[in-house]
């Protein structure tokens, strides 16, 4: 009898340790990450590399590809916890993809940017120090592809260790450096971070991106400007920060225009372009699905949402890509100002075999 006591008494004490470790690493965790968040000003003048760039824009006809890289993580063969739900746990799901896979996903990405060559590139999701995609920097690579363009580096994305999962601290996802990246053909003129507005309370918002907009002038041959903005809203909220975000961006843009300018807006905005109707998108093409939609009274009229309603460009990430069932959607896309005609817009179709975005190509011409 005296025996089983005993035993219960040491298996309470070891539940009891158990729980003490796991609290302290916990609290560990948000210490160490509450020190080291990432705080940067709400303006931050961009470093623009120049490579022999054109100075000014002296056609007014122009091309663009925005594509979201997923860090070169996220092929067709991935999937990824956090979006199937995890957080304590990555629940069977990868936290980070074999490192075979990120570099053929990679080869990939940079295989497709040199078979769509562009005046413009505005990338996202571009990792250059990360331990998800095994610290490869990205940026530096496409720069080496990309010769001959001036080139900026906004980050939005730097913590020295994401603990998530939460209980798995041999699994977790590790340092992060990322941002947006933007390429151009022609000079790059006061360049700028800027910070969009809102965040996730204590202590999610430490471990979270700090959204923000790169933006770049580009001079043209009639005296006005290009206002080149790559963007990448927020995801995983209720929508009361991408409200705000795009309130910000509005305004600026507006002021913009205001002046003259010619504008244009691309990026992974996190939600649908107004009158987006997943039915339209051909079978083969996973299940289209509707997220929530910008308002089509958002923006004046005449300004224009330009978007291939016949390809997706995002996948979800429960399970590895099926070309039937993986809920698919469109929430990268370009809007411009109405001095700028669209000519082309069209969805690179990769079957998402390199990220879980696909690239969209623009071609407009500045009126």
């Amino acid at each position: 009898m005296n025996s089983k006591k005993s035993w219960i008494k040491r298996m309470v004490y070891f539940v009891l340790l158990i729980l003490a470790v796991t609290l302290l690493y916990v609290i560990g965790c948000l210490i160490h990450g509450t020190i080291t968040d990432f705080k940067p000003k709400n303006i931050i003048d961009l470093q623009a590399e120049m490579k022999h760039q054109n100075s000014i824009l002296r056609d007014s006809h122009v091309t663009i590809v925005n594509w979201n890289l997923g860090y070169g993580g996220l092929g067709a063969t991935s999937n990824f916890f956090y979006d199937a739900g995890g957080f304590l746990t990555s629940g069977g799901k990868m936290v980070r993809a074999p490192k075979e896979e990120v570099e053929k996903n990679l080869e990939g990405i940079y295989y497709t940017v040199a078979a769509n060559p562009a005046d413009f590139y505005l990338f996202q999701e571009t990792d250059t120090d990360s331990k998800r995609n095994y610290y490869s920097n990205m940026y530096s690579e496409l720069q080496s592809k990309l010769n001959g363009y001036a080139s900026t580096f906004a980050i939005n994305y730097k913590a020295p260790r994401v603990p998530l999962p939460v209980l798995e601290p041999w699994n977790v996802m590790g340092k992060m450096e990322s941002g947006l990246a933007t390429f151009s053909k022609y000079e790059l003129h006061s360049p700028k971070r800027l910070q969009l507005p809102g965040e996730y309370d204590w202590p999610t918002r430490i471990f979270q991106l700090d959204r923000c907009l790169a933006i770049h002038r580009i001079k043209t041959e009639n005296g006005k400007e290009l206002y080149l903005v790559n963007l990448h809203n927020s995801a995983y909220d209720d929508g009361s920060m991408k409200a705000q975000q795009m309130q910000f961006l509005k305004d600026l843009i507006l002021a913009e225009y205001e002046k003259g300018n010619y504008v244009i807006v691309g990026g992974d905005w996190n939600q649908c372009p107004p009158y987006f109707r997943p039915e339209v998108i051909p079978p083969g093409n996973g299940n289209p699905t509707a997220q929530p939609e910008i308002a089509a009274d958002f923006m004046p009229s005449d300004w224009t949402w330009a978007y291939d309603p016949l390809v997706p460009t995002n996948r979800k990430l429960e399970n590895i890509y099926n070309q039937v069932g993986t809920p698919t959607t469109i929430i990268d896309f370009y809007l411009v100002s109405p001095n700028v005609q669209v000519l082309k817009v069209k969805g690179l179709d990769t079957k998402f075999a390199y990220s879980d975005h696909q690239p969209v190509y623009l071609e407009a011409r500045l009126r």
